[in-house]
């Protein structure tokens, strides 16, 4: 077989143990990673949860620690377009002949797990079993690892982490975390552990409660935006923005991040706070400036207001909560000047789409909606009509696929726009999952 046709086959295996199955227990992970030899105990961690801002910041943190001449692992979800994408090495996705042969190792050790339990591991199990046997393969120096869900009862939460983040809570999941932020910020203190660092961006007064409160249960050193670190000043700049943050070890000015948003430099200063942590840096001592500097340069995020396309512009967004599609809103009324803005959107039946499409009113002309590829997609006629109400029926078209969907969105913003396209914009939003079918569409 072919490193392709193997890789392959290792994903419908993956797959086969039902890609959006929840099961939240330890157990299973535990075992697993016992019999692998506990790998994730080969390299030292931080951790991150939140509702929004992860990945981006899991990435910031990343590039800053490669700058500083770190070997990295990075382990994130959902992925865009390929499973690889959730494992990295030192910035890259792993390689299919890697992933493959890693899959090989722990495949006969996860069936005898499945073989002695009531429920088989489940994707991510065996997705978060993947990353820790990779990197500690590898070997790598740290690992920065994002939760799945939740964090307390995550299968990631097995690497107690030094460093641990948490970016901004609100409501998502509710039916597994709970319907109050109290219940989701409790769910997500969770990953931490006796003696941990953690780094906190700001948050809701009802989602600060239970963070302080473990972090005062374990013994945990608490260090908050607003009170030890942040966001002194941001201008937007051409590709992102230029930031002076406040670190914990002291002002770092002159900070390029080629990402768009308030959100994102929030991240970028969370982000460095963490960095600052792990490195030892604080009162006494900064990180070097120009390795801060050049780990911020080099940081992508694909999927977080990306410009994949010009005349017109076309951005993709991930945005699938009215958290998240809230900074979105205020990214595009802030850095872009658009004359008219047409936005397709995919959601799953699971979110809030009512709040999402109310936030996207104000500043979206016409709207396209359409279905994205994932079986928990919410049918367009219940989006076409919910969409009726909040933009008027004139305002709202249909294209049930998402080609269809991106072609009538482009000929719709094109419309009545005498000369330059260089106004006019396509916003692809509402799941990471219309996001990613978009993606492999427009970066062919």
């Amino acid at each position: 077989m072919t490193d392709r046709t193997e890789f392959a086959a290792v994903e419908a295996e993956l797959n086969a143990r039902g890609f959006t199955r929840m099961v939240f227990e330890l157990d299973r992970i535990e075992s697993l990673l016992d019999l692998l030899g506990s790998p994730q105990r080969a390299y030292p961690s931080i951790h991150l949860t939140g509702t929004n801002g992860k990945t981006s910041t899991a990435r910031m943190i990343d590039s800053l620690l490669r700058a500083h001449g770190l070997h990295t692992g990075r382990y994130t979800s959902p992925h865009l377009e390929t499973v690889r994408e959730r494992i990295s090495l030192d910035g890259e996705p792993v390689s299919e002949e890697r992933f493959t042969s890693v899959y090989r190792e722990i495949k006969p050790l996860a069936e005898l797990i499945d073989a002695r339990s009531d429920e088989p591991l489940t994707y991510f199990d065996m997705t978060t079993a993947l990353a820790f046997a990779t990197f500690a393969d590898a070997p790598v120096d740290i690992a920065v690892v994002e939760v799945g869900l939740g964090g307390a009862e995550d299968a990631t939460n097995v690497i107690q982490a030094g460093v641990c983040v948490i970016t901004p809570i609100g409501l998502d999941h509710t039916e597994w975390l709970g319907d109050t932020l109290q219940d989701i910020a409790l769910a997500k203190a969770g990953i931490i552990h006796p003696g941990a660092t953690v780094i906190a961006a700001a948050q809701e007064e009802e989602a600060a409660g239970p963070i302080l409160d473990r972090c005062a249960e374990v013994g945990a050193t608490l260090a908050r935006e607003g009170t030890e670190f942040g966001v002194l000043g941001r201008a937007v700049a051409v590709g992102g923005q230029v930031l002076t943050l406040q670190g914990l070890g002291g002002v770092y000015d002159d900070v390029f991040v080629p990402l768009h948003g308030a959100h994102q430099a929030q991240n970028a200063a969370v982000a460095l706070a963490a960095v600052e942590a792990f490195l030892g840096a604080g009162a006494r001592r900064q990180l070097d400036i120009e390795a801060v500097r050049e780990g911020f340069a080099s940081t992508s995020s694909p999927g977080r207001l990306e410009r994949v396309r010009n005349a017109p512009t076309i951005l993709l967004d991930g945005a699938h909560n009215p958290h998240g599609m809230a900074a979105t809103v205020t990214a595009l009324q802030e850095e872009f000047a658009f004359s008219k803005l047409v936005a397709v959107v995919g959601v799953l039946a699971d979110k809030d789409a009512e709040g999402l499409l109310e936030l996207l009113e104000p500043v979206v002309d016409q709207l396209v909606v359409t279905r994205n590829s994932s079986p928990r997609a919410m049918p367009t006629a219940e989006l076409v009509e919910l969409a009726g109400e909040i933009f008027g029926e004139e305002r709202v078209e249909l294209a049930e696929e998402m080609p269809d969907a991106i072609e009538l969105a482009v000929a719709l913003a094109e419309e009545d726009v005498p000369g330059e396209l260089s106004g006019v914009g396509v916003l692809v939003t509402g799941s990471v999952v219309t996001v990613a079918d978009a993606r492999r569409l427009l970066k062919r």
